[in-house]
């Protein structure tokens, strides 16, 4: 069975202040995402799909691509305003990418078998990958069972400023029952963990409380959700310029409608990211600290 890694890196990172997706931050200039490339790999993983803009190919391609040793089997899908569903167009004043629901719906045309998604930016670790590996393969033929990898929100937030998280609800075997995002996630002056709540409170948050960072295992019925929630995404929101159709909440919709079920799987790895600008320095110890341990070789493609 050929799985395949779906790598989502079109966002413009609007918060960041650059491209994210091509920042250096191993020792000889790797990114978070060549280091993801490594251990998808290096767990079973047999090609790879990059879902970017056309605006960034140069730099990616440059930047990434070239790097990466021909073992690597790899191609791209460009996620454009303007690639949208029969019928709709986009607004003159959209300027980002529709969300992460797009841009799984625009690799609907080269992904034929089971796959994983992941985002581009963050680093997610080789246990992650192998636990999900192994469970796309476990998958009978035609069968529908989606999975997430969930990390515990404690471990995911950022030194520079607040997050957005999928906060992840499982039932007593296990399962996902739902996904609820939610924005402006941070450390309060308490030690606390928590959002505002709207009305000049906080909503506190357990730092034990299973998130999402967008590291799925989906079979192909994935993207007949995703054009469905895409439409109804456009038909309610198209005209809002800031406005995102989220994977999550398409898995959301599709579990509640009984047209799947979705297993948390555990990882004992710490999540790794760049949010803001003042993450980086963090990162970068983080990677230096995995090379130090042998986690990684450096140069990674030595």
């Amino acid at each position: 069975m050929e799985l395949t890694l779906l790598v989502l890196a079109a966002g413009m990172g609007s918060r960041y202040g650059g491209l994210k997706q091509v920042e250096g931050v191993g020792p000889s200039g790797e990114t978070l995402l060549e280091y993801n490339l490594y251990d998808a790999i290096e767990s079973g993983f047999d090609r790879v799909v990059f879902v970017i803009r056309e605006s960034i190919r140069q730099d990616f391609e440059e930047r990434v691509c070239s790097r990466l040793p021909s073992r690597i089997r790899y191609e791209w899908v460009f996620q454009e305003l303007d690639a949208l569903p029969d019928g709709f167009r986009a607004d003159p004043q959209r300027t980002k990418p529709w969300g992460t629901g797009h841009a799984v719906w625009c690799a609907r045309n080269v992904i034929r078998g089971p796959f994983a998604m992941i985002n581009a930016d963050d680093l997610y670790g080789r246990a992650s990958f192998e636990c999900l590996a192994d469970q796309l393969r476990k998958l009978p033929k035609g069968g529908v069972l989606q999975s997430m990898v969930a990390y515990r929100l404690g471990l995911t937030l950022s030194e520079g400023g607040t997050v957005s998280r999928g906060l992840c609800r499982k039932d007593e075997e296990g399962m996902l029952k739902g996904i609820q995002e939610v924005h402006g996630i941070g450390r309060q002056p308490d030690g606390t963990i928590g959002y505002p709540d709207g009305d000049g409170g906080v909503v506190e948050i357990s730092r034990d409380q299973p998130v999402s960072m967008n590291l799925f295992g989906f079979t192909p019925e994935v993207f007949e959700w995703t054009d469905r929630a895409l439409v109804s995404f456009l038909e309610k929101r198209g005209t809002d310029p800031k406005a995102e159709c989220y994977i999550p909440a398409v898995i959301d919709d599709a579990i509640r409608d009984g047209r799947t079920r979705v297993r948390l799987l555990d990882t004992p790895d710490a999540w790794l990211g760049v949010t803001h600008p003042s993450d980086r320095q963090h990162v970068v110890n983080g990677i230096r600290e995995r090379v130090d341990a042998g986690v990684y070789p450096s140069p990674l493609w030595s």
